[in-house]
């Protein structure tokens, strides 16, 4: 055997690792943020929210510019900051006047807060099925979903890319639903010239540390609703004890949480929102050197870009055809993960499958509220309902984040390397 073809050899079966190197965490943050943040710091005022009907219930300085940049970004009328996108996705539900009982339909192919934020008002989450390109919610599956009890649809901008939104929206006019859009993983997306997000009743972003725009934790909702705002801000901030003296008259859902950002966060997220045109292009730019450093790899479909869509690369989301290459798609993880591919992740979860719906067991150890009153049908929750979905998790998908390190050229250079490696030497792995 040449010394060219040991060193071709696959790491997985005894050959030199391609990659010996070690990727530096996706890091936004620079002496911007610090400075911010030190100002706060010396303010004395980390936090100025009051829990009463009081000019310092909607927080302080910083919460209040953070939240007018972020409408005057995303052109939207109102802008609602949370500690996390979890509590943002309560909030929304919540917001839009869901009932004990009522359906919500919601992608399987997500982050689970997107399902349990429905649990948490003992509303029912539905779960459709996912489009084989994007990964977001399908229409198609969408509409045969819809019974009785359906008040909303949850979208996901899942990875980056957004949900096929004037699809979704025909649906919800036609059978009179809101819809919630989770654009944790897509701020900064474009959908038709709109921001992903921005398109919903209420949409919203993660400032995770690992997403584009980062204050450690984090959330921000969207909505151009006045009563929609008004009613996120009363979930935020104990709604119950401050409804009688601000005058509300519709006392559902007004169950008061403390989801309150503090002033050092939105003091940072002030200067990450200056960033995000440059950190989106940053993504989509290591994405397109992907691409074309991964095209024509046989059986090894990158990610789809919609028409008249852009992809802000949270995730780089790729899928195996297993048949074609007649190698399962765990062989294929294990062997890229040996050449040092970085930050590379077999799938998403499939929420259904999760123990709390395969038992439908959430609230207490008697089902509830599945087996309640208020659930007015079956649900299922078996394994066939999402056939996408499960293939994916099961067999199909690649994908590594693309958040998750800053990658150089020559870093993204290697990963290429890796994978056509692997690629030349699919007879031997198998």
């Amino acid at each position: 055997m040449s010394k060219q073809s040991e060193n071709d050899t696959l790491a997985i079966l005894g050959g030199p690792k391609l990659i010996n190197h070690t990727f530096g965490r996706y890091n936004p943050l620079g002496p911007e943020e610090v400075e911010a943040a030190k100002k706060v710091v010396e303010s004395g005022v980390l936090s100025q929210f009051l829990g009463c009907w009081d000019p310092d219930f909607f927080g302080g300085p910083k919460v209040q510019e953070f939240e007018r940049q972020c409408e005057s970004y995303f052109g939207v009328k109102h802008a609602v900051t949370f500690n996390s996108w979890t509590s943002g996705l309560v909030a929304a539900v919540g917001a839009i006047g869901i009932e004990p009982g009522d359906e919500v339909i919601v992608s399987p192919w997500t982050m689970a807060a997107s399902a349990t934020a429905i649990l948490h008002w003992n509303a029912i989450p539905v779960f459709a099925d996912i489009e084989t390109e994007t990964f977001c919610l399908d229409p198609v599956s969408v509409e045969r979903s819809i019974s009785e009890q359906t008040r909303a649809i949850m979208s996901v901008d899942i990875a980056g890319h957004s949900a096929d939104m004037d699809a979704l929206r025909k649906i919800a006019d036609k059978h009179k639903l809101r819809i919630i859009s989770d654009t944790a993983q897509a701020p900064g997306a474009r959908y038709k010239g709109k921001f992903a997000g921005t398109l919903a009743d209420i949409g919203g972003y993660s400032l995770n540390y690992h997403k584009h725009v980062h204050t450690g934790e984090g959330g921000i909702a969207v909505t151009d609703d006045d009563d929609f705002a008004d009613r996120l801000r009363l979930i935020r901030n104990h709604a119950e004890v401050v409804v009688e003296d601000k005058g509300v008259t519709n006392l559902s859902n007004m169950i008061g949480h403390n989801f309150r950002l503090g002033e050092i966060e939105c003091a940072m997220g002030i200067e990450q929102l200056k960033k995000l045109d440059r950190m989106v292009k940053s993504r989509q730019r290591i994405a397109q050197k992907l691409d074309a450093g991964l095209a024509g790899l046989r059986g090894l479909r990158t990610p789809v870009v919609k028409p008249d869509c852009t992809h802000v690369y949270y995730v780089y989301s790729m899928s195996v055809d297993v048949v074609a290459l007649g190698i399962n798609r765990q062989r294929l993880h294990q062997a890229l993960l040996a050449e040092g591919v970085p930050a590379l992740g077999a799938s998403y979860q499939n929420l259904h499958m999760l123990p709390m719906y395969q038992k439908k067991m959430a609230y207490g150890s008697k089902g509830f509220p599945w087996t309640s009153e208020i659930c007015k049908r079956e649900v299922s929750y078996a394994k066939g309902i999402c056939p996408v979905a499960e293939r994916l998790h099961e067999a199909e998908f690649l994908g590594f984040g693309i958040c998750s390190h800053e990658y150089k050229d020559e870093e993204v250079d290697m990963i290429i390397a890796a994978f056509r490696k692997v690629w030349r030497n699919l007879e031997a792995l198998r």
